[in-house]
Order: C-alpha cells, then structure tokens, then sequence
C-alpha cells in the first residue's frame, strides 16, 4: 500500500486531461478483458432488498468472471427504422457504439445474435439465419421459451412499475403515428456469417445449448418492452437460468415524458435499468466488453453525479440512494453510485469498481470511511479534481482515504484529503448521546447553499471535532452540544479550481431531516455552479467572534 505524494499529484495534475484519458487505465476489470481474449472480467450491478420485505434497496457491484467462448451477445429489435421518429434517430445513435462493442466481443469468441424481430424473412437466406434453424433441439428446450414472457417474480408483482408507457412511449411533438415501420435490422451493425440470426427463442435456446452457452448479454431496444419481453428476453433468459445481465448503456426506452412519473425520457430508461436491477438481473456497461467509455446519448444533457459510497458507520449505502432518487426524479440529474463494501474490517473493505465514471461526472460526492482503494481507481479522483470540478463531502469524508497503513499493498491512501481538499481538521468526534444544535454562522446567511433551510435544527449525529479549519474555507453552520465548545458543522473550499462543499452531518436520520436535505440539494447546484431551487428561508444566526 502507498501513499499519494504531493509531487506524484502534482506530475499527474499537469499533464493535460487528454493525455491523462488515454494513460488511465479503464479499470481492473477492462484491463483483464483486453489482455486475455477468452476471458471476461465484468463488473455487475445489482439491487439488494435490505431488509426483506422493505422498499429499500442498496446497489451491489459483484465481478464475474466468464469465457468468452461461454458467452453470447444478443442484439435485441435494433431495427433499420421505427413508427417513432425519436426511436429511430436513438437507434441510429446506438449501433454506432453497439456495432464497436459487438466486433470485439465477436474477437474474443462470443456468439453474436441478432434479434431484430418480426424481419427475419428478409435474411431467409443468410447462412447466419440458416445456422440458427439448423441447431439441434435442446433437450431441456423450456416450455415457455416460445412466448413473449409478461411473467413477473414474486418480488417483481410486489412494485409497482416505475413509468406510464400506455400510451406506447413516443416522445416526440407531435406523437408519431404507430404502425410498422421496419423491414431489418439496421445497416451500421454488422452481420458477419459466423455469427446468427432469430427471433425465435426456441432456436436461440438451441443454439445457447448446443455450444455450452451459459452466459446472455442483451443490448438493443426497448428495455421496457422488448428487451424484457421478448422470448430470448431478460425475464425468460433469467427464469430458466441463464446468467443473464444488461448491458445498461446499450439500450433505451420507450417512454413520454409526459406520462408518469413525468421525467426526462432518459431518466425513464434509467428508472426501468432500475428496475431490471432490482427484480429480473444484473446489468454491466459496454466499458467491459470494449473498453472506452460509456455510451450517452447526444441529446443527454443531463447534469451527472456519481457517488462514492464506503463506510459501515451511518447507513451511507441506504441514504444515498433515496438522495440519489431525489435528484433524479426531482430535479433532472443522472446518479451513479459506486458503493464499495461495507464491512467493518477485512481486506475486502478497500476494494471499489467502476471510478472510471468519473471521467464523465460532472460532481463527485464522497461519503467514505478509512478506505485505501487500488492505486488505478484513485487515479480517477485525482484526474477528476485536476480538471477542477467540484466535490461533495459528506460526513466520514474528512477520514475517506486514510486507512491509518491498514490497506493491502499496491492500494492507495490519501490522508490530506481532508486538509487539502476539503479544508477540514478531523481529529475526532464527541460521544454519542447529546442532540447536535445546528445554526447560522454571522453573515451565511444569503450563501446560496443555505437557502430554504429553515434555521436552527438538529441532528444526532455526534459533533465532530474539526476546529481550526483552513484559511481557504468559508464557514456556514455551527454545531453545539452542551458544555462543549462550538464545532463547525459545514463549509466550503476551493481546491485548486474545484468547488469543495463538506459537512460532517450525515447520520441516517439526518437524511431524513427536510431542512439537511434542502442544504445538499442546495449543495448540488452550488456546487455546479447553478442557480439553487428557490426557497424562502427562515434562520436565526449563531453569531461567531
């Protein structure tokens, strides 16, 4: 294990970000993909219930391992035109992408099937057509392996679904009018004669069968209908126990943002990935099949935060998915969070997947606990606050990255995160037990992150000791407790050029405090530098000497 010294830093801040993109490595589970053709390193995300029988969820990242020669990619309704225009121009956005991912993972070794259903007439001829037909039938050929599967799990008929696609989900003005369009799939992905081609799931399970194929990547449209339903489908392709996953970026929906829950069309596609995670399977990123970087769409505008979620003390792993919920259902934003173990102890607990998502983020908020990650993961914190974006840290951030030389070897730590990036002075906390009163330091007053938030409240959460901060911080909430002296309990900084926010509040029951909650949404736009949500605010000032 190491630490990350200030010259080390330094070199890594001055190259330019261009250079520095194509010297990271894409991470552990691209960097094993790329140097071994038969073997897949895959970074799995899923959604847990925590507890059973609760509506709460926390997002799980497991790593598969696979062959390559045990796997096929299934290229689900990419069809040459749709009745939606909308669809249409979506479509075409994606096979550029999909056409790169599926001509490496056909190098590798994986089986390629196209799927564009209802214009298989059009290739009758095709020896990858013939290949599919001609498979012998599997012995253990599924019952219902020939039905479109509108079949949901136990678990899945307990929620509801999370979009109104009624009214067949064209998002265009005006609506297009419905009816076929397509005659094949589209022209910009390849069909090569080793590859296959149906729509039947009878002779797509033959084929997985006759080769010892266990593993099913789908890609293509749309996730809410035919990616799920098809009969070569996630939920057939999950019930009768194949492994199974989505591949999250290589797909869209059919949604109108003006149906409920009444989102940006890719905020539906997010909230059915969502829910794919959390009933039917587990969904990667086309990162791990082709390396590079994620598939967004053009007209995604949509500001990004990814969360970087570590600890075992205050339930970061329940909160910041309900806060997460909230800006996107709320206020438009696209959340991804990396939640890294939580155990207390164990090696385990400095492992974290998926960093290379920051490359793209446009805030970063950190909620982590004494962790040392692998040295090619914190690569990407440095890159991103090199390019002077801004960061949020949240409670046990004042400690993220010092591990105290308790990491694995090879990781890496960062014990002047807290004085250097978030201007903080973490030496310890008070006990448990007394209510923290939080208020106004003299003159916050009008900083916008403060907004809304009605002043004085309270918290829990045990004050941390934090006194003096840097020079460079600006002060905004006091923290007392009885017979102690005040502790400051929120801030900002500038490191280098990024916007810093942190506040050492962040207890459970603080996320459920409306007015903590104003503060961080408040944060979040601070941070971005846009204009915060108005709100009329009520305070009473703590006055400081």
């Amino acid at each position: 294990m190491s630490i990350v010294k200030p010259k080390v830093v330094s070199i890594l801040l001055l190259m330019t970000a261009g250079i520095l993109l194509n010297a990271l490595p894409l991470g552990k589970q691209n960097a094993e993909a790329a140097t071994n053709e038969n073997k897949l390193t895959l970074t799995a995300r899923s959604r847990v219930q925590m507890p059973k029988g609760s509506d709460r969820f926390r997002v799980v990242n497991s790593q598969q391992e696979w062959k390559a020669s045990e796997t096929a990619v299934i290229i689900c309704d990419m069809w040459n035109q749709h009745w939606c225009k909308g669809a249409t121009r979506r479509v075409g956005e994606l096979a550029r992408r999909m056409n790169q991912v599926v001509r490496k993972a056909r190098d590798k070794g994986m089986l390629i099937i196209h799927s564009p259903s209802g214009t298989i007439g059009y290739y009758k001829d095709h020896p990858a057509c013939k290949r599919a037909q001609r498979a012998p039938e599997a012995a253990n050929v599924p019952k219902d392996i020939r039905n479109w599967c509108t079949v949901k799990s136990e678990l899945e008929k307990m929620f509801k679904y999370p979009i109104d696609q009624s009214d067949g989900g064209c998002d265009c003005e005006p609506k297009c009018k419905q009816g076929t369009a397509w005659s094949k799939q589209i022209d910009t992905i390849e069909i090569r004669n080793e590859d296959a081609i149906s729509d039947s799931g009878v002779e797509i399970w033959n084929l997985l069968e006759q080769r010892s194929i266990n593993n099913v990547i789908l890609m293509g449209v749309h996730t809410n209908m035919c990616v799920l339903g098809r009969p070569f489908g996630l939920r057939n392709m999950a019930r009768y126990g194949k492994n199974v996953v989505l591949a999250r970026d290589l797909t869209d929906t059919m949604y109108n943002s003006r149906m409920r829950p009444f989102v940006s069309h890719f905020t539906g596609t997010d909230l059915i990935v969502e829910h794919i995670e959390k009933f039917v399977c587990p969904t990667i990123t086309s990162t791990g099949l082709a390396g590079g970087r994620e598939f967004v769409f053009i007209n995604d505008k949509r500001p990004r935060v990814v969360f970087i979620s570590a600890e075992s003390e205050y339930g970061a792993d329940e909160s910041l998915q309900g806060f997460a919920n909230d800006l996107e259902t709320k206020y438009g934003f696209y959340c991804e969070i990396l939640q890294g173990s939580t155990e207390k102890s164990g090696q385990n607990r400095h492992e974290i997947v998926g960093m290379e998502a920051l490359v793209k983020a446009d805030l970063v908020v950190v909620f982590a606990r004494r962790r040392a990650f692998p040295k090619e993961q914190m690569e990407y914190l440095h890159l991103y606050l090199g390019m002077g974006k801004p960061l949020i840290g949240l409670r046990t951030a004042s400690h993220a990255f010092d591990a105290r030389g308790k990491g694995p070897k090879d990781h890496t730590e960062w014990p002047m995160f807290d004085s250097k990036v978030l201007g903080g002075n973490y030496h310890g906390h008070y006990g448990r037990g007394p209510t923290t009163t939080v208020t106004l330091v003299n003159g916050a007053d009008r900083h916008p992150i403060l907004a809304g938030v009605r002043m004085p409240f309270t918290s829990i959460s045990s004050l941390y000791q934090v006194s003096p901060l840097t020079k460079s911080t600006r002060m905004l909430l006091i923290g007392t407790i009885p017979n102690k002296e005040p502790e400051p309990v929120a801030w900002t900084n500038r490191y280098r050029e990024s916007r810093v926010f942190y506040t050492s509040l962040g207890n459970v029951d603080d996320f459920k405090n409306p007015q903590f909650r104003r503060l961080l949404i408040n944060a979040v736009f601070w941070a971005i530098d846009k204009p915060v949500p108005k709100a009329k605010a009520t305070t009473k000032r703590f006055v400081t000497n």
